[in-house]
């Protein structure tokens, strides 16, 4: 049996799939990952190169110099007509059938739910989201994007207006923390694709996963590798599009 014939027997046998997914998944649809040779953390920017990107997506940058943050935010996260790629659309089939119960993404791109899934649960926030620091007024998705001031303002009380983003130094949002332990650890099947899960604490959630099966769909080494049932070192749409419903 080879390695498509044995995902298509576990995904047919397992009855609680859960997908853990980081930012390799968006990757085919032209959003760059993080950390790969062409990531956003190697797409110098003169004006950026004396920052680390952790600290231009930071909560310290974002409140001790707002201009450099909302700079960097604008330039290299703008996800205006980004569409989803085959494994956004596998994934919402997959659920749509009743053979996935939910999605844990690292991803703030809205780009799962743009597909069609409904269950998702967004463990950085997202950037299509945005309120006001000061009277937690929101604001429409592409508002920091299309806002004329350096530093945006909210029209009622004129506090900071941030994206729903969790930044470097903050933590996770605690509904969709628990919510994502709870799918894993009512799992009996996780697939982890599109991230090479060195992420903490978002990582150890997939780490911590304790069912049946363990699928790992990345290009590169993963910590999950060794304990994994199966691993896909290719492309994530290629392999999930093997997937037979």
């Amino acid at each position: 049996m080879d390695k498509y014939e044995e995902l298509n027997r576990i995904i047919k046998e397992s009855e609680h799939i859960v997908f853990f997914g980081g930012a390799g998944v968006s990757t085919e649809s032209g959003i760059p990952d993080f950390r790969s040779k062409d990531g956003l953390y190697n797409q110098h920017d003169v004006q950026f190169e004396h920052y680390t990107p952790e600290y231009l997506l930071s909560i310290d940058c974002l409140e001790d110099e707002p201009k450099v943050f909302f700079e960097f935010y604008r330039q290299k996260l703008n996800v205006d007509g980004i569409e989803p790629n085959k494994a956004h659309i596998k994934l919402a089939e997959m659920e749509k059938a009743g053979k996935l119960d939910g999605i844990i993404t690292q991803n703030i791109d809205g780009l799962h739910q743009k597909a069609g899934s409904q269950n998702v649960w967004e463990i950085h926030g997202s950037t299509l989201r945005n309120y006001c620091k000061r009277c937690h007024k929101k604001y429409p998705a592409d508002y920091i994007f299309t806002s004329k001031d350096e530093i945006p303002r909210c029209t009622v009380c004129k506090g900071m207006i941030r994206p729903d983003v969790t930044l470097y130094g903050e933590g996770l949002p605690p509904q969709a923390w628990d919510e994502s332990q709870k799918l894993i650890r009512n799992a009996d099947c996780l697939i982890i694709g599109g991230t090479s899960l060195v992420v903490n604490p978002a990582a150890y959630l997939a780490l911590g996963f304790r069912g049946k099966y363990l699928i790992v769909i990345n290009k590169g080494y993963t910590p999950a590798d060794n304990r994994a049932t199966l691993v896909f070192h290719e492309s994530i749409s290629q392999v999930l599009d093997k997937i037979e419903l």
